[in-house]
């Protein structure tokens, strides 16, 4: 081998070890929650999350989609509580659960409320770095959350002006970046907060300029909850659809089957069909104040579809019946294209998942809102504590504490009580969260006359098209009928694209293949796609998470 020759084989394996290296380095942020049953999620925050909302929201999608799966939740959240009160009660409140996964959502009190102070960071990023730290020792695995939105707006309409309406949800913001680098770098588990409140908030301001989900700028409420919920789900890859049933009913002896539950018992009649359908899961159902957030993130349709399509009808009206009770009525085109019911309040499934949300709210508003409490007192008593070391002189606090410890005297007595009481709502929740089979019947109630005949036969349709988690931009999204029509739409910069016939911003309902014929997009996206869409009357939006 020349001498040159060797130099070179030596810089290809110092190139390949560094690369290997690299790579080591650089760990992938976690996908998505692997849970089993005896997992717990720990919820470790501020007020935010002592307010049990959007840990509520998250547990009740979890009792509805996993109902097979006996996974706990503890929320260790504490109004005012700062990363470094969160450090004080960390063996205890937290780590004693045994988590495997501990959301963290700190930072809003961290801040102080006042414009960028590099010292304030400082000690913000010295404590939520040891509150990485001690999570990952115990071998749980750390999610960080970015800051919530401060609505400098909400504040102005309360007459509040200051330096915090002006610079402080853009310190939020500074905040949670520094936090997605963290977990990024060290392959966490990451949620974007910040992100989707401030985005509907604005997209809801462009037709009610007063509009908020955060009344008194900090603490959102229900609907503005529910949207931090999502984000969970959303980023942590746990929304999808509950179920699909799937008939074919044009030939004598029908055929039937679906995802995400069992087709059984299929039989035809003269004016329809029957058959019974056992789920594997309830839909995501959430309590009447939550409900303008559901509306705003087409949460139903986004993170629980139940879609029935029966294909083959007789052109009519068809009244649909689940156990005997009429749930709706629907022409035979849409009942070919999909009939959503997730949210559908007459069918037994939604009121199953409607009593679980409901006795998971008493568990929150009882006994865990109680141990919410007592941990409360202890972070009074842990502050004073500090003060007191810090100034021995000082008569006042030395007193305060003296009250303080007197209070959280059986404090541990009373944080089991609660956790036994949680637990025990916790059994019922279980005892009513499991899906039962229903009988599904479809009659037909008359010809192809009122609602189908009056029904409007175009749409508007929209979406996004993301290929390996990322927004396409630039590439002409084409819908191809059966009998020839050929729609397009092109996505923008953020991947949104708007389906139009020709110049016509309304396109003719029905089946179409999906096809993207961009050369730079993959070849099995192109003419031999098999992604398939179906285009209601009204308004569509139909979004295309694809990948390589």
């Amino acid at each position: 081998m020349t001498r040159f020759a060797s130099h070179l084989f030596a810089f290809a394996c110092l190139l390949a070890c560094s690369v290997f290296a690299s790579a080591q380095d650089f760990p992938a942020p976690v996908k998505t929650l692997e849970l089993n049953d005896g997992d717990c999620v720990v919820f470790l925050g501020d007020s935010i999350t002592h307010q049990c909302l959007y840990t509520q929201y998250v547990e009740d999608f979890f009792y509805t989609r996993f109902p097979g799966k006996r996974i706990t939740f503890h929320n260790a959240g504490v109004g005012g509580a700062q990363a470094w009160d969160a450090l004080q009660r960390m063996d205890r409140d937290v780590l004693s659960y045994k988590p495997k996964y501990v959301t963290i959502l700190l930072g809003m009190n961290d801040g102080r409320y006042v414009p960028f102070d590099q010292a304030i960071f400082d000690t913000y990023t010295q404590d939520m770095t040891e509150v990485i730290e001690r999570i990952k020792a115990s071998g749980a695995m750390p999610i960080p959350m970015t800051p919530t939105m401060y609505d400098a707006r909400a504040a102005r309409m309360k007459d509040r002006n200051g330096p915090k309406e002006e610079f402080y949800n853009s310190v939020l913001a500074y905040y949670g970046t520094w936090l997605r680098d963290v977990a990024g770098r060290n392959g966490h588990g990451f949620v974007d907060m910040w992100s989707p409140l401030n985005n509907l908030t604005l997209q809801q301001r462009k037709n009610d300029p007063k509009f908020t989900m955060i009344e008194d700028a900090v603490h959102p409420g229900p609907s503005g909850q529910l949207v931090m919920a999502y984000a969970i789900l959303d980023d942590m890859g746990l929304r999808g659809p509950v179920s699909a049933m799937r008939i074919d009913a044009a030939r004598e002896q029908p055929k039937g089957g679906g995802t995400g539950g069992k087709l059984t018992e299929l039989a035809k009649s003269e004016d329809g069909l029957s058959f019974t359908w056992t789920a594997e899961s309830l839909p995501f159902v959430v309590p009447e104040e939550a409900r303008l957030g559901a509306k705003l993130l087409k949460l139903g349709h986004r993170a629980s579809r139940e879609a029935l399509i029966v294909n083959g009808l007789s052109a009519g009206e068809y009244e649909l019946m689940i156990d005997g009770e009429s749930v709706g009525t629907f022409p035979a085109n849409r009942l070919a294209g999909g009939v959503e019911l997730q949210e559908n309040e007459k069918t037994p499934q939604y009121q199953q998942a409607l009593n679980v949300s409901e006795l998971n709210k008493q568990r929150n508003d009882g006994p865990v809102h109680a141990l919410r409490g007592e941990w409360s007192r202890y972070q009074g008593y842990a502050r004073t504590k500090r003060q007191v070391a810090e100034h021995p002189d000082d008569a006042k606090a030395a007193e305060n504490l003296k009250k303080l410890e007197e209070q959280i005297q059986g404090m541990e007595d009373r944080v089991v009580k609660a956790e036994a009481d949680a637990k025990a709502i916790e059994d019922e929740i279980f005892k009513i969260n499991q899906p039962q089979p229903h009988k599904y019947e479809l009659r037909r109630t008359g010809g192809e006359t009122g609602r189908q005949a009056n029904s409007p036969k175009t749409a508007a349709v929209t979406g996004k098209v993301v290929l390996n988690g990322q927004p396409v931009s630039g590439v002409n999204v084409q819908f191809v009928g059966d009998d020839g029509t050929v729609l397009n739409g092109m996505t923008d910069k953020q991947g949104q694209y708007r389906l139009r016939d020709g110049a016509k911003p309304r396109v003719p309902t029905g089946e179409y293949k999906v096809v993207f014929p961009a050369g730079d997009f993959p070849a099995k996206y192109a003419e031999k796609s098999e992604l398939r869409a179906n285009i209601e009357a009204g308004e569509n939006e139909l979004d295309f998470d694809l990948r390589k």
